[in-house]
């Protein structure tokens, strides 16, 4: 599903990633932890297309990420990746219906089947009643919940997700990592998630080490 090979980045005289290889299977739930600096946000933004590394490749669903145009990686990103911040990033302004539907009129979808797909997720999340409610509305779990639906819309292959729980209380936080394994069961997809959350960690299928740029060799 994801190839990783030899990837380096850097940020002027700074080398945050010194070489990087990994691979991650279909419908794998990977975490990456390791210290503030680590590189774990830049290799994140790396799989997920949003940065480039400086050498090595990425190959997600049998496609190199790194040799494709800016217009074709657009395309790619909307099609097949899908995104949780920390902080929800819901739209202030749309219900959180629209919020969920917005990368489906991006990726060209009809309005009528990006609704479908929308409300399938929010029945799914068990938010069907609060679906025309805007965020300022919603608690955060509800907000996170919507955001995590909104990565699902286009039905990408890989969800890449940067300290998903951190803005959560403990509750929140556990219905959350339950999400995933649920998504991973009902749909398929593959779970990237950078944590310092150690429950979390422990809960996903395989846990990656990282430090000073470079995966511990046992991960």
């Amino acid at each position: 599903m994801i190839e990783i090979t030899n990837i380096t980045k850097s940020f002027g005289s700074l080398q945050v990633l010194k070489g990087i290889d990994l691979s991650i299977g279909r419908g794998e739930v990977v975490s990456i932890v390791g210290p503030s600096g680590a590189g774990k946000t830049t290799l994140l933004q790396i799989i997920g297309t949003l940065d480039r590394p400086d050498t090595g490749t990425v190959r997600v669903d049998n496609v190199d990420v790194t040799s494709l145009s800016q217009k074709a990686l657009s395309d790619f990103r909307n099609r097949h990746l899908g995104f949780v911040f920390q902080f929800h990033q819901l739209l202030p302004e749309f219900t959180a219906i629209e919020n969920i539907m917005i990368p489906a009129f991006i990726g060209g979808q009809s309005k009528a089947k990006a609704k479908e797909r929308a409300e399938e997720l929010l029945r799914f999340m068990g938010l069907t009643d609060r679906g025309h409610h805007k965020p300022a509305e919603l608690s955060g779990g509800e907000k996170q919940r919507i955001a995590v639906a909104r990565a699902l819309v286009n039905n990408p292959a890989v969800i890449l997700a940067d300290e998903p729980s951190g803005s959560l209380d403990s509750q929140n936080k556990q219905e959350l990592h339950q999400l995933f394994f649920d998504l991973r069961q009902q749909y398929g997809q593959t779970f990237v998630i950078v944590t310092h959350d150690e429950t979390l960690a422990t809960l996903t299928d395989r846990t990656i080490h990282m430090k000073d740029g470079l995966l511990n060799p046992l991960s």
